[in-house]
């Protein structure tokens, strides 16, 4: 691994090889083919990744959206417990292990050096997640345990500062879902659930949510609160978005020409201690008019709140400019 370089741009490169000697047909059927498991539409008991043509291709499709989603929530989990890092981090249905790629970028400037350990249902899934961190891991990764696990309520965790599971609550059936987010609540100190940005993904993140409450850990983000959801489930669903570079592949699936796209997601991050709660987090895209900019919160009140800074308001309106999506508001409070 260039040790100078980005991880995002370093996964981007180690991804950008293998699709080398898999038609491009192939590619796109397996894509295709499995983007309905990853939406959470086919609940399995069976790994969704079958063999080396299904993970190479899923790889270069998916990680990358994967592992700028994880590393959003991250950031935003980050900035909630300054000067916490994890020595030992888990990613509970990890596959190819994007969200450990994420781990170890969050925590580039801590020194990098945690133990991950990546468990999965898929051995070719671990078996080229392996070999992408051998040839080009970050430090962390270099190191970590690839174990092949049934992820269902037979799991069994070592203690781990962090755990991750992101896009695999979908995989699975509700009770399922339920049995291993409680095991996750128990084994960890903190715990990131990521979901795709779906009304469904929503309800699996506000289920989890729910259940690591209960566990008793508190909520660090995006929520700045850890009550109920102001939002009445059926009618809106909390997402965010991430911005990521679109491969060939991508836009040979999706016939889009943008060397973009913007990853829709859902997420909470929960921690067993103290939080920096944000005072309210901006939820909705913000819209910025002639001299205005309005604003979508959800506050530390646990309310619903549109907020409107004037450019009267002189370094408040020049902050709400800058502010995006899934950021706290007001800055640095």
């Amino acid at each position: 691994m260039n040790d100078s370089l980005p991880a995002a741009e370093v996964l981007r490169n180690a991804l950008a090889g293998l699709l080398d000697g898999l038609p491009p047909k192939q590619a796109a059927q397996a894509v295709e083919r499995l983007i309905a498991n990853y939406r959470g539409t086919t609940p399995t008991h069976t790994p969704v990744l079958r063999d080396r043509s299904d993970v190479a291709a899923y790889a270069a499709y998916r990680m990358p959206a994967t592992f700028e989603a994880v590393r959003s929530a991250l950031d935003a989990f980050r900035a909630a417990v300054p000067g916490w890092v994890p020595a030992t981090h888990t990613d509970i249905g990890g596959g190819t292990g994007a969200a450990s790629w994420a781990v170890a970028g969050a925590w580039e400037d801590a020194g990098g050096d945690h133990r991950s350990t990546v468990l999965d249902w898929a051995e070719p899934a671990l078996d080229l997640g392996r070999e992408l961190a051998a040839a080009a891991g970050p430090p962390a990764l270099r190191h970590a345990e690839w174990r092949r696990t049934r992820i269902g309520p037979a799991l069994s965790l070592q203690s781990a500062d962090l755990v991750t599971l992101s896009y695999v609550l979908g995989e699975l059936t509700e009770a399922d879902r339920t049995a291993v987010v409680d095991t996750a609540a128990a084994a960890a100190q903190a715990v990131v659930v990521v979901e795709p940005g779906t009304p469904d993904g929503y309800l699996r993140i506000m289920a989890a949510r729910d259940r690591l409450i209960a566990a008793g850990l508190r909520i660090a983000a995006p929520c700045p609160h850890s009550e109920a959801c102001p939002i009445e489930r059926g009618s809106d669903w909390c997402h965010f978005s991430a911005r990521v570079t679109r491969s060939s592949l991508h836009r040979q699936i999706k016939g889009g020409s943008l060397p973009y796209e913007d990853e829709k997601f859902s997420y909470v991050a929960a921690v067993r201690g103290d939080a920096v709660a944000a005072a309210a987090r901006v939820v909705r895209k913000p819209q910025i008019r002639k001299g205005l900019v309005l604003l979508e919160l959800c506050t530390d009140t646990g309310e619903l709140t549109r907020e409107t800074v004037s450019k009267r308001q002189g370094d408040r309106y020049r902050a709400a400019r800058d502010t995006e999506w899934g950021d706290a508001w007001p800055p640095g409070e």
